[in-house]
């Protein structure tokens, strides 16, 4: 029989073990070695039994063993330090408050770059909102589904560590993510287990008289979308997740957070209504009752959560109903606004029918006093290339968005290309789109044992520091460690993968209807001595999961070679819509399950962080090799990286930006060749693939040219593999931290928003809002008229290096000022389609008042720098002490032909 109703019991906890709970209850326990093992010693066996879950573990225990840990003095004091360790964590002043009084030292800071533009620094914000659909904390709280979430989560960690004021805030999904499984024939299978929040590391925001707190969302036909706020505390920083599962709501409202990239397209456009509009109203409820400082800066970690800007519009213009109104309120939301872009490709954008989002915002919907067209108007895809009938929740996080970002070098690049239509008349380099290159949560994916390799090398404060704060100095000390001490850990952490799989793959064949006397042979999967190749992540079609089964037969020979084998462990879910990934996992699977060389690569299913977290450290090479540049950044690597495992991977994301031979291999491509289609382009770097791993990768693996003085067994040891072991943990190890990364975002974007967000207040902002609307009226009427050069001595057509030219540029305004504009002067390389490349700009200056035909003349020096051919052109562009940067209205003036002759000057 089945219950008709469940609920979960807890124990109460004796007196000495009170602080138990707390420690359960805050997920610092997820990335603290010492609180992990606190919960252990509770019950070893419950511990396991529980996955590795405290709150699991504390709601199976029993009464008497409760009691004897009471009694058992032991116990009871090593609780006490471990909860006032916690303690001292969660109160104690970390990097942020010490940035903020001007008190952190110079290695805390040793890797990270100058602010972008001159703009960072102090005025740091009081707090930071960070909105994301997911967020992958710990396999205990499964709300996530890959790369997005678990980032989100390190984000969380990490600011956690550095002290950074942030305010999480998500989306509860009952059902979370699918669990995977395989059919007999390798087929992907998905369930969706129920999550009861009671049973999960999470408490219920309450109002002051005990009621849950909850928010309500206004929707077509006189229904309401209600839901509560549960709250996961991620060590210092509370993570608020929004629950339409209440008794309140009709049917169809309470399934709107029933799973995680579920449903058709109305279902998901309630999501994100819920994520942004009711995750602003969360925090609202969350700062009132808690007086947690009030956030300045509303960070949107993709474009999911792009409808918090339109709440807080409708915030300010409810406050101020007799002020300037939307635009005015707009300004101010820019101001405080930071975007995050994900993904390198369209598709991978949440993209709604017009139709559908004027009908939840239209007259009877949310949002009101807040006219549908103009929330249409910027979302709608009005520009060239684009579909005007399409509502983009990127373009809106975009046109909310004072400052936006990619999560690497390239993928800014390849962002600011993709969304240059938003910014017509501007280059593609100068869209206002920078990057802060993704990292990851050290504390959570090192491996304990190479965690104690460092520090035993520097000692244990030291190295928490270089794991959560990062900082060149403390990872040099790594360089010191022994090659023995290096190999043994990695033999360690390889044997311990082994054993982990043979049990992962022996429950799934047991899933896959196989019975035990089946399955003899998978005692003799994979060997603790073999070079070691993992391959684990999402599985759409762009990543080529099955890449390496290009030539199954080269495959075979590399998997089978007596002298220098390789074994591969292979990992990954499909989204349940997309048939074609599915398609790709059977294909691997079956190859898998070849009895020829099922003993040398394998394909787990069920791919989450609990499998992941023995993944990277036990593999010695990691696998990467997507369409460049469709990768934006690629953090497994990163994880794997930081656990000494090497990187083999196309230069695409992150390891385009720091790939060095010293780190591992770069797998040539044939992007660069439109001529090749997909098919040949997929041969040839599979073929360099294959290349790699057998001429260059296995002969340094098995080339053991160290002696085995000090190596367990006898073993000797590949010196230069070694080496390159070492050089990954010490150069790239303070890079990939996420501890970099967050401090990134408060110099370089969050400081500068919170400043912009202080400047814009209510007067202020209608200010802007009239300044911009003005120019914008006003802007067909410039034009750049005259150009000319006024230096003597030079040439037309050539100059010597060190010269100088002399501007002169007759600029008509029409009724604006020239406190409106900047002009400027534009010059750079040139190539033969006269296209400016590595432009620099130079500022012109006005030269008295207008002319007689009420043209102003601009006069400036260009100094030319380079040789080679080179040309200048000038442009004007609006100019307002509050805007962010030059393109920021996405309007610009450059000459006409009749304007002057501005073509390529050659250098020599």
């Amino acid at each position: 029989m089945k219950a008709i109703r469940r609920f979960t019991v807890r124990p109460v906890l004796p007196e000495p073990l009170g602080p138990l709970s707390d420690l359960a209850r805050n997920l610092r326990w997820s990335w603290h070695t010492g609180t992990r093992e606190l919960f252990e010693a509770v019950d070893p066996e419950g511990w396991e039994a529980a996955g590795r879950d405290p709150v699991r573990l504390l709601g199976a225990v029993s009464a008497t063993r409760l009691a004897e840990l009471a009694a058992d003095r032991a116990f009871v004091d090593r609780l006490t330090a471990v909860a006032a360790d916690l303690d001292a964590y969660l109160h104690g002043d970390r990097w942020y408050q010490r940035r903020d009084a001007g008190l952190d030292g110079p290695d805390a800071d040793a890797d990270t770059p100058p602010a972008a533009d001159g703009d960072g620094g102090g005025d740091l914000p009081a707090a930071v909102a960070y909105f994301s659909p997911e967020f992958g904390i710990t396999a205990a709280l499964p709300q996530y589904s890959g790369g997005l979430g678990i980032l989100a989560g390190d984000h969380l960690k990490s600011a956690s560590d550095l002290g950074v004021p942030l305010i999480g805030v998500g989306l509860l999904y009952r059902h979370g993510y699918f669990r995977q499984s395989l059919s007999r024939d390798g087929w992907q299978q998905e369930t969706y287990p129920v999550l009861d929040p009671h049973e999960l590391p999470l408490t219920q925001l309450r109002e002051e008289d005990g009621t849950p707190a909850q928010v309500e969302l206004a929707l077509p036909g006189g229904r309401a979308l209600r839901a509560r706020i549960w709250q996961a505390q991620v060590g210092r920083v509370p993570l608020l997740m929004l629950d339409s599962d209440v008794e309140e709501n009709g049917p169809g409202e309470r399934e709107v957070t029933d799973r995680l990239y579920g449903g058709g397209s109305e279902h998901r456009l309630l999501q994100e209504m819920l994520l942004g509009i009711g995750g602003v109203r969360a925090v609202r409820a969350y700062c009132r009752l808690t007086g947690h400082p009030v956030p300045e800066v509303f960070h949107t970690n993709e474009g999911h959560a792009g409808f918090l800007g339109l709440e807080r519009i409708r915030e300010l213009t409810a406050e101020d109903p007799d002020g300037a109104g939307f635009e005015a309120a707009l300004e101010a939301v820019r101001a405080g606004t930071v975007f995050t872009t994900h993904t390198p490709v369209p598709a991978g954008i949440d993209r709604f029918d017009r139709a559908l989002v004027a009908h939840h915002f239209g007259a009877d919907g949310e949002l009101p006093g807040v006219d549908v067209e103009r929330v249409l108007g910027l979302g709608l895809e009005t520009y060239q290339g684009g579909d005007p009938n399409l509502f983009n929740m990127a373009v809106m996080g975009l046109r909310l968005a004072g400052r936006a970002n990619g999560v690497s070098l390239l993928h800014g690049a390849v962002s600011r290309q993709m969304f240059a239509g938003l910014w017509p008349g501007f280059d593609a380099d100068e869209v206002p789109i920078t990057s802060v290159t993704n990292g990851v949560h050290a504390p959570t994916w090192v491996a304990p044992e190479v965690a104690a390799l460092g520090a035993r090398q520097i000692g244990e404060a030291r190295a928490e520091q270089a794991l959560s704060v990062g900082g060149r100095g403390r990872w040099e000390a790594v360089a010191g460690i022994a090659d023995a001490d290096i190999w043994e850990v990695r033999r360690t952490l390889r044997a311990r993968l082994v054993d982990e799989v043979r049990e992962r793959l022996r429950a799934s064949w047991r899933q896959r209807g196989a019975a035990a006397a089946e399955l003899g042979w998978i005692d003799g999967v994979l060997d603790p001595d073999v070079l070691t190749i993992g391959f684990a992540r999402r599985v759409p079609s762009y990543k080529r999961l099955t890449l390496m089964l290009r030539d199954p037969e080269r495959l075979t020979r590399m998997l089978l070679d007596p002298e220098r084998p390789v074994q591969i462990v292979v990992a990954g879910k499909a989204h349940p819509a997309d048939d074609g990934g599915k398609r790709l996992i059977q294909e691997l699977v079956r190859f898998a399950d070849d009895p020829r060389v099922r003993h040398r690569i394998v394909f787990l299913p069920d791919y989450g962080m609990g499998m992941a977290q023995n993944l990277y450290p036990g593999c010695d090479v990691w696998l990467n090799n997507p369409l460049r540049p469709l990768e934006a950044c690629g953090t497994s690597g990163m994880k794997a990286a930081l656990n000494g495992c090497l990187n083999l991977s196309v230069l695409d994301g992150w390891w385009d930006e720091w790939y060095e031979p010293d780190f591992g291999w770069a797998i040539p491509t044939a992007d660069g060749s439109a001529a090749i289609d997909e098919n040949r382009r997929d041969e040839l770097e599979a073929g360099a693939l294959y290349e790699l791993i057998e001429n260059r990768i296995a002969p340094r693996f098995y080339d053991r040219d160290r002696p085995a003085d000090a190596v367990a067994g006898g073993e000797a040891m590949p010196g230069r593999w070694i080496e390159m072991v070492r050089r990954t943990l010490v150069t790239l190890g303070p890079k990939v931290v996420a501890g970099r990364m967050v401090r990134e975002y408060v110099e370089r974007l969050y400081a500068p928003a919170a400043r912009a967000h202080r400047a814009l207040d209510t007067k202020a902002a209608a200010e802007l809002a009239a300044w911009k609307y003005r120019v914008r009226t006003l802007w067909p009427y410039v034009s750049v008229e005259h150009v000319e050069t006024v230096s003597a001595g030079v040439a037309p057509a050539t100059a010597e290096l060190g010269a100088t030219l002399s501007l002169r540029v007759g600029v008509a305004l029409g009724e604006l000022r020239p406190d409106d504009v900047e002009v400027q002067a534009v010059a750079g390389r040139v190539g033969s389609d006269d296209a400016i490349a590595d432009a620099r700009t130079f500022p012109l200056k006005p030269s008295g008042g207008p002319d007689a035909e009420g043209r102003w003349v601009y006069e400036g020096p260009l100094a030319l720098e380079r040789t080679g051919p080179f040309g200048y052109t000038v442009r004007v562009l609006p100019s307002h002490p509050l805007l962010a940067g030059g393109a920021d209205l996405g309007l610009v003036t450059l000459p006409t032909e009749a304007a002057g002759t501005h073509a390529g000057v050659l250098m020599r």
